[in-house]
């Protein structure tokens, strides 16, 4: 054999050894990196199914793998220095979740694996080639929040009778924000209703933006992304106060006091994106996973926030409804 196939060879061999053994060889456990989008509070129930499933299959946190925590509170400058502090910890897998965060850490690394548990359209947001062949150091798990702007409206309109005016709230420095506000846009007019848009891109532009829709709506759709996620109590009671019926794309704005959500279910993303982390420990490239889709999308409700609001929720929808909040 030729010196140069050799040390080909050799190089293939280094790539297919699982990370596992590499960090045991090193005399460590092996370190994942989790970078959360927003706040501690707004993630544990995600950390909590993701660990969960990491210990189903063998990975015991602070015996066989080590998990370095990190919030990005919704800030894309705070997302590019935890992707350079865990390429200075040279932790082996990064997991977090949102196209702005997952470009941070894309942009800081090129060979540490990166799973995004929840990321927009990541083939349109540059994260990966493909949902078949990711390609690169990246995959995870697609929600396609725009696909579901229209499903929300509808909600909206058979809990808020007479609906004629809705306003529709985005981070407008996010990509997949920007997208499902024209998604909603557009369901909200196909049902003949106007639409007013709440534009923010930092936690100060919220209460000036509430300040400017008095009078203007009857409802607010809220785009979910990290800013909003952070700021979601803020959000919920100067929505509440201003007497708009809320719908979002996550569960945990509903907790917070907002009317309801209609998305895939977010701790069983997390959990799936353990399994992908299990792959990729025992040495699969994260380039030749397929990215997933959602097989689990929930209707929460919040019936104290309803009554609050003097909204009566119909009964096909209490039916339907996955989770109620009293």
């Amino acid at each position: 054999m030729k010196r140069r196939e050799f040390i080909a060879m050799l190089g293939g061999a280094a790539v297919a050894w699982p990370l596992a053994a590499r960090a045991q060889q090193a005399g460590k456990v092996p370190t994942i990196g989790f970078l959360g989008q927003s706040t501690r509070s707004a993630g544990s129930e995600w950390v909590a199914a993701f660990v969960q499933r990491l210990r189903e299959l063998g990975w015991s946190e602070g015996r066989t793998i080590a998990i370095e925590y990190r919030w990005g509170e919704g800030r894309e400058e705070r997302f590019a220095e935890v992707a350079a502090e865990f390429v200075r910890l040279k932790v082996d897998i990064i997991v977090t979740s949102g196209t702005l965060a997952v470009m941070a850490a894309k942009r800081a690394t090129s060979v540490i694996p990166i799973v995004f548990a929840v990321a927009s359209n990541p083939v349109g947001g540059g994260l990966v080639a493909s949902l078949a062949r990711p390609g690169g150091n990246v995959t995870g798990l697609s929600v396609q929040n725009s696909d579901l702007a229209g499903k929300r409206v509808e909600l909206l309109r058979e809990v808020v009778p007479g609906l004629r005016r809705v306003a529709v709230m985005a981070n407008v420095g996010y990509a997949g924000a920007v997208q499902e506000m024209g998604e909603a846009q557009a369901a909200a007019r196909m049902f003949g209703l106007e639409v007013v848009t709440l534009e923010i891109q930092r936690a100060e532009d919220i209460a000036p933006g509430f300040e400017a829709l008095k009078g203007r709506a009857e409802a607010l759709y809220v785009c979910a992304e990290a800013l909003v996620t952070a700021n979601r109590v803020r959000i919920s009671t100067l929505a509440n106060v201003a007497r708009l019926p809320t719908m979002h794309g996550q569960r945990e704005h509903v907790e917070a006091g907002g009317l309801m959500s209609y998305a895939a279910n977010f701790p069983d993303l997390y959990r799936r994106s353990a399994d992908l982390v299990d792959k990729i420990l025992r040495g699969t490239n994260p380039g030749d996973i397929p990215v997933e889709q959602p097989t689990k999308f929930d209707l929460v409700i919040n019936l104290t926030t309803a009554k609050a609001l003097g909204l009566t929720i119909p009964d096909k929808l209490m039916a339907l409804a996955d989770e109620v909040i009293e």
